[in-house]
């Protein structure tokens, strides 16, 4: 399987998921403790720059680093998901 049907297998998976309590029991699996919080602060940095923050704030508020930081505000600019998902 080529990298491409795996991510689209571990998307579809993900997308199965029907309560938080097992989503929580699959990414406890998959990732560390830390990746899992890294994931949350970047879904945290994206709700305080929707709210209008600025990068000082939301530095202030969350463990995320300015390189992060940049890549997330990005993707709340022009991404899809953010702006779906936040809104």
């Amino acid at each position: 399987m080529d990298k491409n049907q795996l991510t689209a297998k571990l998307f579809r998976l993900i997308a199965s998921i029907n309560n938080p309590e097992d989503c929580k029991k699959l990414f406890s699996d998959m990732c560390t403790e830390r990746e899992i919080e890294q994931m949350a602060d970047r879904i945290y940095a994206a709700e305080l720059l929707l709210q209008g923050k600025t990068y000082t704030q939301v530095t202030a508020l969350c463990d995320i680093s300015s390189a992060t930081l940049s890549r997330v505000s990005r993707c709340v600019q022009y991404g899809e998901g953010y702006n779906k998902f936040l809104k």
